[in-house]
């Protein structure tokens, strides 16, 4: 009969195996960079397309709010103010009467104020009128205007009372 042998744990080596390689493949990381690139790709045009959004709206605001600080004035002073929109020039003047509407002023020493945003268009020149009473009309142009940048449009509609709304282009304003 043939007998096992038996060895001490201390004779049994182990046995060697390949070391483990860490790190990435030259294909796994061309996969992952053209992963990147293409959604990159995809996002460009969304931010793009959001930032000329938020550029629209900032240049409607800045114009509500030269309508609505020249009514506040109009109302304190308790003369007669007007905001001109010159489409031309790209910007907008306060102007303030104090012999009741026959000549006005430029109001400030800074002149015309240009548009913060260079490339926001306006349809028409416009001016609109403000009297002490908070009555509007609009001796140029008309109550509501449009305003463009990169393709978007908006309208400012303006009631006979400077109360806002905004609305798209094609739109009836509500005044």
């Amino acid at each position: 009969m043939i007998q096992e042998r038996k060895f001490p744990e201390a004779l049994h080596l182990p046995i060697r195996t390949q070391p483990q390689i860490r790190g990435y493949t030259l294909p796994e990381l061309i996969f992952a960079l053209l992963v990147g690139v293409v959604l990159t790709a995809m996002a460009v045009p969304q931010i793009s397309s959001t930032m000329n959004s938020y550029r629209l709206q900032g240049a409607v605001a800045n114009a509500t709010w030269a309508i609505q600080s020249t009514r506040y004035q109009a109302l304190v002073a308790g003369i007669q103010y007007q905001v001109v929109f010159n489409a031309t020039a790209n910007t907008y003047q306060i102007q303030s009467s104090a012999d009741g509407g026959v000549t006005f002023t430029n109001a400030g020493s800074n002149g015309a104020v240009p548009y913060p945003v260079h490339r926001w268009v306006l349809n028409q020149n416009t001016t609109l009128r403000f009297k002490p009473n908070g009555y509007v009309s609009a001796p140029v142009g008309a109550l509501n205007f449009s305003i463009s940048y990169q393709g978007l449009s908006e309208q400012v509609c303006v009631s006979n009372y400077a109360n806002l709304k905004i609305v798209q282009v094609g739109q009836t304003c509500p005044f």
